[in-house]
């Protein structure tokens, strides 16, 4: 039995090591990229797997087609970069093969289609999510997911920590033994303070009276009772917003209380329940297609659909027919980030009269409905027409 616990003490020694390090980094001020006073955006476009490729295609058009102008003057770049699908990442057993990286990193920011991440039992090699993966070797700290449905007024948007809690080191766990499993959740001072104060901030700048931590922190007392006294704290410096906090368990329940729902605002939440959280209230707005997702870091930002990449859809032979909507939200997103904030406003509007008023044009996700090429045809007719 000693050697199992020393072997699986070495292991462990040596990721708190890393997290030690990484938390000393953390407190190292940078400021965030002023896009204003850059001579060029470079905008990368990675298709990724399965119907990635299918939905980025025409998201892609989209933005060549709104910023034509910007384009061609070479304000903007879109740079296509291959290499980050499954196949690739299988051979080279890494999770973001480092050539794929160094392109990653010639961009200012990225749009990025949905990649397939190995489960356990599926033949592939135990590769990290390529999302994680990228989070934390961008520092992208900060998930924003808005989820609007006016007539049920709900109005909320969720600033799910990225790069700590429970997926911070999702693949280094430790099999001590063949009865002995466990895996780790990481929390520090500085990623705990950096989530909650950008969620404080964007309620500040948005008008939004009511900020809601989501933890468990009753049973999870050490990591999810850090984050929620580093929210308490957070907090005192900005007296005209209320924070609230609530349990994970029963935040699920209140999403889809129709007494109470329309009075949250704006959400803050540690990395796996943010995952999940975010998942419901996209079905509340109409699905996981229509919602768009951004990830936000000081240097770089990565915007994406927040589904999956659907190899279902691939194996019978419908992936043309996925809906593209929630790429285009990331597009819509990722315009108002850079400063075009006129754009994003016409891809906004044109989305909503498409998939909400209109609906001229409609995607199943099956072959009853129209395609994504078709679908996003209509949408820039749309534009056009603004």
């Amino acid at each position: 039995m000693n050697d199992y616990i020393n072997n699986a003490t070495e292991k462990f020694a040596e990721l708190l090591k890393k997290q030690l390090e990484r938390a000393e980094k953390l407190n190292q001020n940078e400021d965030f990229t002023d896009f204003t006073a850059l001579d060029k955006i470079v905008i990368g476009i990675i298709p990724g797997d399965g119907i990635g490729p299918i939905i980025l295609r025409e998201a892609e058009n989209i933005l060549n087609f709104l910023l034509k102008d910007e384009i061609k003057s070479g304000k903007v770049e879109l740079k296509k970069i291959e290499g980050l699908t499954i196949e690739n990442r299988v051979k080279q057993l890494k999770s973001i093969p480092d050539d794929v990286m160094a392109e990653i990193k010639k961009c200012n920011v990225l749009l990025k289609g949905p990649t397939t991440t190995p489960s356990k039992g599926d033949g592939l090699p135990n590769l990290e999510s390529a999302n994680v993966t990228m989070r934390r070797e961008l520092d992208l700290f900060a998930n924003v997911r808005p989820v609007k449905v006016p007539e049920k007024g709900i109005d909320w948007t969720f600033f799910r920590e990225n790069t700590e809690g429970s997926y911070a080191v999702g693949s280094q766990g430790i099999n001590v033994t063949d009865d002995l499993a466990v895996d780790f959740c990481i929390h520090t001072t500085g990623g705990c303070e950096r989530i909650a104060r950008a969620a404080f901030e964007f309620a500040k700048n948005n008008g939004k009276k009511r900020v809601s931590a989501v933890t468990k922190a009753n049973i999870i007392k050490t990591t999810d009772g850090k984050f929620l006294d580093i929210c308490k704290k957070v907090a005192e410096d900005y007296p005209g917003i209320t924070l609230d906090s609530w349990y994970v368990d029963i935040m699920t329940a209140n999403l889809i209380n129709e007494d109470i729902r329309s009075s949250f605002e704006v959400f803050v939440l540690p990395n796996l329940y943010g995952d999940i959280i975010t998942d419901e209230a996209a079905q509340i707005q109409g699905g996981v297609g229509t919602a768009g997702s951004s990830n936000l870091g000081k240097k770089y930002a990565m915007f994406e659909a927040i589904h999956g990449s659907a190899p279902r859809m691939v194996e019978e032979g419908i992936a043309e027919y996925a809906n593209p909507s929630s790429i285009l939200r990331a597009a819509e997103m990722l315009l108002r980030h850079i400063g075009f904030a006129d754009k994003a406003h016409l891809l906004d509007e044109a989305l909503t009269i498409c998939a909400e008023k209109e609906k001229k044009v409609v995607v199943t996700g099956n072959k009853d409905g129209a395609t994504a090429k078709e679908f996003a045809a209509y949408v820039m007719e749309t534009i056009e027409k603004l």
